[in-house]
């Protein structure tokens, strides 16, 4: 029989390294609040399904707050990671198609993900603009869209009656309602069967078809 000493919390601290205790912090937060919803989380009980010490979270976050910033981080990053994947599968060089994938990149990350959309779409849980890693990314994704309405208008394949500003503005809201829409689970309410996947992308294809010159 083995009567070696259980490790102590200090000794199970020390077991992670710095960057993998954080990724172990931040993937425990986001499958309690899967479980129990955001308002119960807690430093403390994240320490406890890793199997740290109750202090030991403290050492990278503060509060709960930056915590919830940390999943919000690693959301973006995915999300960024999804439309590039979803951009590089794109065959056609069309401006029009080239928006969709951005969109498609986005409705298929938020689907898969959904507690991380929801942590991510929230300015009430996270100070959004006191990270530098969320403001760029989201920025980033904002000039891929300008650029291919802005290429686009040019062309004449995409309408010009309104700024190329103001249709990226358009087509994030309307993306970002979708994608809420199918998380929420709202989509019953408004008589729309099917898998929400496949409603998404429909109505996501109708929307590009909608600003659009010719369909």
């Amino acid at each position: 029989m083995d009567k070696s000493p259980a490790p102590t919390d200090r000794q199970t601290d020390r077991s992670y390294h710095h960057g993998s205790l954080v990724d172990a912090l931040v993937h425990a937060a986001v499958e309690l609040i899967e479980v129990y919803g955001v308002e119960k989380l807690s430093l403390r009980a994240v320490s406890k399904k890793v199997g740290v010490s109750p202090g030991a979270p403290f050492r990278h976050f503060k509060t709960k707050s930056e915590l919830l910033k940390a999943v919000a981080e690693q959301s973006m990053l995915r999300l960024t990671q999804a439309v590039n994947a979803s951009l590089a599968a794109q065959t056609s060089g069309d401006p029009v198609a080239l928006l969709g994938a951005i969109g498609r990149g986005y409705l298929n990350w938020a689907l898969s993900n959904p507690t991380h959309f929801q942590i991510i779409s929230s300015r009430t849980l996270i100070d959004f603009h006191s990270s530098k890693t969320l403001v760029e990314q989201n920025d980033a994704i904002y000039k891929l869209m300008l650029e291919q309405v802005t290429i686009g208008q040019a062309a004449g394949a995409i309408r010009g009656d309104a700024s190329a500003h103001d249709l990226v503005v358009n087509a994030r809201a309307f993306v970002y309602g979708l994608a809420r829409m199918a998380v929420d689970r709202h989509f019953r309410e408004w008589r729309v069967s099917g898998d929400p996947r496949q409603a998404a992308a429909e109505a996501l294809n109708l929307y590009l078809r909608m600003i659009a010159t010719s369909s």
